[in-house]
């Protein structure tokens, strides 16, 4: 599932919130309760169900919410004293207020833009594609030095444009560290950790595959 809302996009199936295009790091437990509000919205859900969906064998205050919902405030940018989206419903619970719509999935490229890694051809998709060990990734890299959400690529079009997430190990490009976003061209070759792959705008010979690691 995927929805936007303002300036955010929630990625449920990827577990990722992005604001204006920029990933926003949420703890596990608050990007859990954002999503309960979101399917749950526009019901105010009580602190007893929160409680009991989150945290379903230990107890813990209320205090705990009121930190999950400041942290989410803060991701999305919304102001607890006039809320656009999270909106404390008070001596009851919390509600997801604003309006959210479904984001249909991308559709494939073109499909002479993919990657070669290894002995796999991987198909970009028309819009964002993430690089990194997580399972919602175009192209799972499952490596220690690879992070979870290591690095993009975004297709518009003719371009495909590559940049960091601000990796723990970083990434780079033609051998040089990629400090900013860059334009690919066909036979880059791209370092994320120890993988190698090479960006190609021309159909190949390897088999076309789904991204996960060789």
């Amino acid at each position: 599932m995927r929805l936007s809302f303002g300036q955010c996009l929630l990625d449920v199936d990827a577990r990722e919130l992005r604001c204006d295009g920029a990933p926003q790091p949420l703890s596990p437990k608050a990007f859990q309760f954002l999503v309960l509000l979101v399917q749950e919205r526009p019901r105010a859900v009580a602190k007893q169900e929160i409680h009991e969906r989150l945290w379903p064998d230990s107890f813990v205050s209320d205090a705990s919410l009121a930190r999950l919902a400041n942290e989410v405030r803060t991701a999305i940018g919304d102001d607890a004293r006039a809320p656009q989206y999270l909106r404390t419903v008070h001596r009851f619970g919390y509600a997801f207020s604003g309006e959210a719509a479904d984001v249909a999935p991308a559709t494939a490229a073109p499909p002479s833009c993919h990657l070669v890694w290894a002995d796999r051809q991987i198909p970009l998709f028309a819009g964002e594609n993430l690089l990194g060990r997580a399972p919602g990734a175009r192209v799972v890299i499952e490596l220690a030095r690879v992070s979870r959400h290591h690095a993009r690529i975004v297709v518009d079009g003719g371009r495909a444009v590559i940049e960091d997430l601000g990796s723990k190990n970083g990434t780079s490009l033609r051998g040089q560290p990629l400090t900013a976003p860059a334009e690919l061209a066909d036979g880059d070759e791209i370092c994320i950790g120890p993988a190698l792959l090479v960006f190609r705008t021309s159909a190949g010979d390897s088999t076309t595959e789904t991204g996960t690691s060789p």
